[in-house]
């Protein structure tokens, strides 16, 4: 297999990304873009630095401005003695409905302007408005990238996302300062610092994280499609100081594009949603390195080099010339076939489907080609790891950026990084601890944009994170009476949530329902920020019903029947039915909150809970803490009651499309998701209404739910 690293002009680009850089530097400052090191960045965090010691509070606005995937805004509290508290981080597709919208995030600097005059605060109380791309850096990048393989890289100049990047819009993004200002009343244009996209990554996600600074170092992998600079990031922290170790300055040198382009050309759907599809196609495939028939000439498309180097095969691959059209050189076009055409994608004629493999002879071959780029990006994964690993010395792992959302690489990880391995080349009894955030794709660099400059100023690494709230605010009676005057939509208010007793009671009725095979969604308190739901934004349905998978994909979320359905649980139900990797164990096993890391089920689990074992036998889990949810909590222990299993089918509160926002899109969604029974809508007082089909639509199944499950409430009850 012919082998070529590197880009062919490399001289060239790295020129051109000297020039472009400083030519990015001096244009983009007088727009109001500064970055790190200049004499604006250094006065800001000087002051910010000034009031944190003066025991003053600070307030930092976290950016993704227009141009790159999920725009958005966070706010970040931040005081010398506990360090930055997300106060909230509103990503602008749960607004517009656009899911990884790229535009200007208008509604979302609106609804964090209302939450900080809520505060009792107001917009000249934000110490430091921060982008979460370093900018005049991104321009160098892809002015190096359109030389680097020159001319025939030209060809990038007409795709619109090639990167997930939106040409149009990144123009809109050089006059952000100005429309900021606008928008906000103000007279002049808003400053605005850039801070590094990797730096956010890397150190927002370790200061979220269990692992204590007790001297022992903790390795950070920043795993991307792409960065300002690099796609491929790494760091090691000691003493609460983070040092980058390695950074591959390439685009195209990179995992995330890497999965992007063969999922979408192989899966027929669009970067950003071709991955997850992609990955769990993988589990219906011949995941076995020695028996898949594509896996051993596929492997080549990634050189594994020396010092942990993941380098593209310029001879298989052409996405650094042209992702859409001709992704394939003839060698991977000989292992993958022909690539789908951009206009072929999300037609269903072209997409995977496992449904076909009873009936299209190429489907399993398909599947299969999907086990063998899981398993090639597992050996690049590890390779990355091993030499992380052997470099800082260190036993625990910080892994984020947009790779890390491969729950099943992350598995991976803890299995193959055991204490033989560490025996064998630390010479010390240790195993893997692994962590990775909530939101360790780009909805969380606004977050770590803030939490990055906070440090820089001298704030201490702030509170774990045990949840991934919050984006908007919780929905006030008001808001959900509105939403809930349809004509085709029945209400009755059922309850409260404000004391125990009425929490245990809607808790008690949910999983009524459940139990009996209802598919109900909770819509409570301020939404999940980030790709998972986790019970704020969630349908729920009954693990123990063998149909529940079919019937969610199929008639709730209208979705491919590859999609696996994830499991929430409480910790001893988790640990009842899933191996729970002593790896993931940190601070009462927080790694299995959020839906990031799969565990093989045990013996039996399929036949208890067959909704939500997947087809290799793994589950996707989240564990609810009755501190981070007292409600869900609450429900899954009345599951348990009433299934035998403390868990719950846990999916997203939504269908083709964002995760529900507000009020009126939850009803929207419940319109369009023929298959959901009812949605229970909790407002900030405690108040808890139920909505459900009206008029011809009406089923009568939620009605008499709630009639059975009242009787039986009130006769359980304790006489007064």
């Amino acid at each position: 297999m012919k082998t070529r690293i590197g880009p062919r002009n490399p001289h060239l680009a790295a020129a051109g990304f000297r020039f472009a850089r400083w030519l990015g530097r001096l244009t983009m400052s007088n727009a109001g873009f500064h970055q790190l090191g200049s004499q604006f960045a250094n006065e800001r965090l000087a002051r910010v630095r000034e009031k944190l010691g003066r025991g003053e509070t600070v307030y930092l606005a976290g950016l993704g401005l227009p141009g790159t995937h999920n725009a958005g805004v966070a706010l970040v509290e931040v005081t010398q003695a506990t360090g930055p508290r997300l106060i909230v981080n509103n990503e602008e597709e749960r607004f517009s409905g656009v899911k990884h919208t790229t535009e200007y995030p208008r509604v979302s600097i609106d609804g964090m302007v209302a939450v900080l005059r809520g505060m009792g605060r107001d917009i000249d109380d934000i110490d430091a408005w921060l982008t979460s791309w370093d900018y005049p850096t991104l321009a160098g990048t892809m002015f190096r990238t359109l030389l680097e393989e020159f001319p025939s890289s030209l060809r990038l100049l007409r795709v619109s996302q090639a990167s997930a990047f939106d040409g149009r819009r990144l123009d809109q993004m050089t006059r952000s300062p100005k429309f900021l200002a606008r928008q906000l009343g103000l007279t002049q244009p808003v400053q605005l610092i850039c801070m590094p996209h990797h730096g956010n990554h890397a150190w927002f996600s370790y200061a979220a994280s269990p692992f204590a600074d007790d001297g022992e170092p903790v390795a950070v992998a920043v795993l991307d499609g792409t960065g300002d600079l690099s796609s491929i990031s790494l760091y090691t922290v000691e003493n609460g100081t983070m040092r980058q170790l390695y950074t591959n300055d390439s685009m195209f040198d990179s995992l995330g594009m890497y999965y992007s382009v063969v999922s979408s050309t192989q899966g027929g759907w669009t970067w950003l949603s071709s991955e997850g599809r992609y990955m769990g196609a993988a589990a219906w495939g011949d995941m076995n390195r020695a028996s898949n028939p594509y896996y051993s000439r596929l492997k080549h498309v990634l050189h594994l080099g020396d010092n942990g180097e993941i380098k593209l095969n310029r001879e298989m691959a052409n996405w650094h010339s042209d992702p859409s059209y001709i992704p394939y050189k003839p060698s991977l076009i000989d292992i993958l076939g022909e690539p789908l055409k951009p206009e072929q994608l999300w037609n269903p004629d072209a997409m995977l489907r496992v449904e076909d493999i009873h009936h299209r002879p190429d489907t399993k071959d398909r599947l299969d080609k999907a086990a063998a780029t899981q398993l090639v990006f597992e050996d690049a994964v590890i390779h990355i790891v091993d030499h992380l690993l052997r470099t800082s010395g260190a036993s625990r792992l910080v892994l984020t950026g947009g790779v890390a959302l491969n729950a099943i690489g992350n598995m991976r990880l803890l299995e193959h990084f055991d204490e033989a391995w560490f025996e064998k080349n630390q010479q010390r009894k240790k195993r893997l601890h692994l962590w990775v955030p909530p939101v360790p794709g780009d909805p969380g660099v606004t977050i770590g944009a803030a939490w990055q400059f906070a440090h820089l100023a001298g704030a201490p690494r702030g509170a774990p994170m045990t949840h991934a709230f919050y984006c908007g605010v919780p929905p006030t009676p008001e808001d959900i009476a509105a939403a809930l005057k349809a004509d085709d939509v029945a209400s009755e208010r059922i309850g409260e949530i404000s004391t125990a007793a009425g929490r245990d009671a809607i808790a008690d009725l949910m999983a009524h329902m459940v139990s009996q095979n209802g598919v109900i969604a909770i819509y409570q308190g301020a939404a999940e920020t980030g790709p998972r739901a986790l019970g704020h934004r969630s349908i729920l349905a009954n693990p123990c019903d063998p149909e529940a998978r079919e019937r969610l994909n199929e008639r709730v979320k209208y979705r491919e029947a590859i999609r696996p359905l994830a499991p929430m649980a409480t910790l001893e139900a988790a640990q009842k039915y899933f191996d729970l990797l002593p790896g993931g164990s940190d601070a009462d096993y927080n790694a299995y909150n959020y839906m990031v890391l799969t565990a093989q089920s045990k013996p039996g689990a399929r036949e208890k809970i067959p909704a939500v074992i997947h087809a290799d036998g793994t589950g996707r889990i989240q564990i609810v803490r009755a501190e981070d949810d007292p409600l869900i909590f609450a429900y899954l222990k009345a599951m348990g009651r009433r299934v035998g299993v403390e868990m719950s089918v846990n999916t997203s509160f939504n269908v083709a499309g964002p995760i529900a926002q507000t009020p009126q899109q939850a009803i929207d969604t419940l319109r369009r998701s023929k298959g959901l029974d009812a949605v229970l809508m909790v407002a900030d007082n405690g108040a808890v209404h139920a909505a459900w089909h009206g008029g011809e639509r009406d089923s009568g199944r939620f009605r008499n739910w709630l009639a059975d499950w009242k009787t039986a409430w009130a006769s359980s009850r304790p006489k007064r």
